[in-house]
Formats: structure tokens, sequence, C-alpha cells
């Protein structure tokens, strides 16, 4: 590259996203924790929709993800046509950035929030701003007195990740009203279905003109591989995203197995039941080897060693063992491991494992 040919300003200061392992060398079979997938994998209604779509790869998508806005809608309660599709909710993310914020303005996150929000606002030369959490939960307080005349965005994911920490409507809606006037608040509802009764925040969002919600078909829904996901919000807001939306952003397999998938209730109610009981015993069971976890509110554990390198030892035995969990000092936390909640064979040798590390008989 010549001095004359420079990207745009912020994407040189953009550290590349690393997802979560997938293999150990030298190990066969290894199991994944790393990435928070649904060990139980797609519905076998979603599996079949996905079959069926062999048929039609040769067909363009329809544009206006009519269908699946539709079911979102119908499943939801939703007003269709306030629905936006896109590639995982990653992709509703940039839209809002791009849209939203750009040189001068400021995009506000907590400090050990999903790496994206950083990415993306860095990627239309916003600035970046970064907000303390108290004890690894969303600090309104710190997020309110973070915010000022440059403020476009503030990201919250609601479960967040990588913590599993979660804090209450009445909280989300005091940070909505507490916000400058030319502010969007973006609830990142990626594990908003592993909450039982949990609507992501769709009450706040009707009945005001500054609130989006994000979802995503990667984690309950077991679709990962497919990487689709949603937004919703006020109609002059989605309108916008939709400006800027690609559109064959989806194609024909992504829209027919999201639809057949989000139609699968049955199969969600399962996933959470099921990953419920894992996490509460999983949780339980490191507790008392002596590495806490606060109280999770998604499909994993962020489990606290007493040290960096606690954490990183224990990180390279369970390797050994043929587990593949989540080192998170990308997010500001050398100390603990992020454990997907598995199966209950997996979550078994997970406990194991750390047992054997601490040296418990």
């Amino acid at each position: 590259m010549t001095d004359a040919i420079k990207p745009q300003p912020g994407i040189l200061d953009i550290a590349l996203y690393q997802g979560g392992k997938a293999h150990v060398a030298g190990v066969q079979n290894a199991v994944k924790l790393s990435s928070n997938e649904n060990p139980f994998g797609p519905s076998d209604k979603a599996k079949e929709a996905f079959a069926r779509t062999v048929h039609s790869l040769h067909r363009y998508p329809n544009t206006d993800h009519a269908a699946l806005r539709e079911a979102i809608a119908e499943v939801h309660r939703l007003d269709p046509e306030r629905v936006i599709c896109g590639v995982g909710s990653d992709e509703i993310i940039t839209f809002l950035c791009q849209a939203y914020a750009g040189p001068k303005d400021e995009v506000v996150f907590t400090e050990h929030g999903f790496l994206m929000y950083r990415i993306s606002a860095l990627a239309v030369g916003a600035t970046p701003v970064e907000v303390a959490e108290r004890e690894r939960t969303t600090d309104v307080d710190a997020i309110l007195a973070a915010c000022n005349r440059r403020t476009k965005l503030v990201f919250i994911a609601n479960p967040n990740n990588p913590t599993g920490t979660m804090i209450s409507m009445a909280d989300v809606q005091r940070l909505a009203e507490g916000m400058p006037k030319q502010a969007i608040l973006v609830l990142d509802g990626a594990y908003a279905e592993y909450v039982d009764g949990y609507d992501g925040g769709l009450a706040l969002i009707e009945s005001r003109s500054n609130v989006v919600m994000t979802r995503t078909f990667s984690k309950i829904y077991g679709l990962g591989g497919l990487r689709i996901g949603w937004g919703y919000g006020p109609k002059a807001i989605i309108d916008v995203l939709n400006r800027i939306r690609g559109p064959f952003n989806l194609s024909n397999t992504q829209l027919e197995t999201a639809e057949a998938a989000v139609r699968d209730q049955e199969f969600v109610a399962k996933c959470r039941s099921e990953n419920a009981r894992m996490r509460h015993w999983l949780s339980e069971a490191l507790a008392e080897l002596g590495v806490p976890s606060d109280t999770s509110m998604a499909n994993f554990v962020l489990a606290r060693f007493a040290s960096d390198e606690e954490a990183a030892a224990c990180d390279t035995f369970l390797q050994a063992q043929g587990l593949i969990v989540r080192r998170v000092a990308g997010y500001k936390l050398p100390h603990c491991l992020r454990i997907t909640i598995g199966d209950e064979a997996a979550c078994r040798r997970v406990a194991h494992a750390v047992a054997q590390f601490k040296g418990v008989k």
C-alpha cells in the first residue's frame, strides 16, 4: 500500500475479532464450548426446511423478507413493517452505526460488552466510548454520565455477553428516558430467548421513539452457521436501515430455514428449560470447587479464577482433556473463562476436569 492510499480514519484501529476456538492440536473429537452454540443444534423442522431449499438454489431470494418478517411478527406479536432482517444481529448493529454515527460522533457501550460495538463504531469513523460496569453488570448511572451531545448510539446486551448478567426493565427504561434526545438505545437481545417470559424490551420499544432491539437465530435456534438475525424498532428508524441494507443480504436458504425455526417454539421452550437446568448444575458444581460465577441468564457461565495465570492454566488443562472453552482477556476479564452450557454429558465432563485441575477428588 502506498502512502497515498489510506483507509478511512478508525479502520486501522480495529483489532480483528477472534471467534471461539474450535480445534485443539493433537486432540480428536474435542467438545466445543467456546462459542455459545446450542448443543442440540437446530430443530427438526428447521433442518427439513433447509433441505428443501436445495431445489431453489438457482433462484434469487425475495428482497423484502416478507414471509420471515411475518413469521417473526406473528410469534413475537410485533408489527412486521417494523422488523428488519440481516446477516446475524451483527449486520443490524453495523447498519445502525452506518446510518446514525460518523466522525465526531460517539458510540457508548459497557466495558465487558460485545466486541462488535467497538468495531462497528470505528468502521464508520465514530469514537467508541467504553463505560465501566459495576461488578460485571451494566451500570445505568455510569452510562448516563458518559452521554453528551455527541452521543448517537448506546449499546447494551441484556443479558450481557460474556458476563451473563442482566439488568431489570425498570433500569432499562430509566436509561432510555435519561439519554440525550439525539441518541438511540440499542438492546442487544442475542440471549433473550434464554430468559423465561422476557420479550427483549418490546413494551419499551412500542412506547418510545429512541429504542431498537436486535435478535439472532444463532443461539437458541441453533443456526449460527447460517448467520441470520433481525431487529425491531420505530418505523422511522427501520425505514432508514432498510435504505442501506443490501437487497439480497439473505438467501432463500437462510430465509426459509429461519421461518421454520421461529415457528417451532416447542423446540425453543425445550432448549430453554434444558439450558436452565444444566446452567444451574454447572454453576453450582464449579462454585463447590472454588470457582464462582455471577448468576447467568444466558447459555454460558463466566467462571472466575483466583488469577489470570490460574485461568490460563485451567484452560490449557481443559484443552488437553478435549474441552474447548473461551478465554475472555479481550473482554478485559483475563482471570475468567466463559463456558458454554453444553448437553449434560459435556457439563459433567467440564466439572470433572476442573476438579482434576484443582486437585479435588
